[in-house]
């Protein structure tokens, strides 16, 4: 059985939210174009907000990984 014995730094939250809201982008927007390259009926616009997320998923794991890189860096220099 695997357990975790890491405790969760600061920013780890925000990276691991950031990347599920990114890939749920990521799928958003794949459903969004096929209709395009099918010949089908495209979406109606609303339907490409959802593709946004996979910009706010880049920008909240973007934060996690900066908000960690400044607790490592403020641990550092209190050594």
């Amino acid at each position: 059985m695997w357990v975790n014995t890491e405790t969760p730094s600061a920013g780890d939250l925000l990276v691991r939210v950031g990347g599920i809201v990114f890939l749920i982008g990521a799928v958003a927007t794949v459903v969004t174009v096929a209709p395009l390259f099918l010949g089908t009926t495209p979406f109606p616009s609303p339907a490409y907000l959802v593709c946004m997320l996979m910009g706010i998923g880049f920008v909240l794991a973007a934060a996690g990984v900066v908000r960690k890189a400044l607790a490592q860096r403020r641990t550092a220099h209190n050594t």
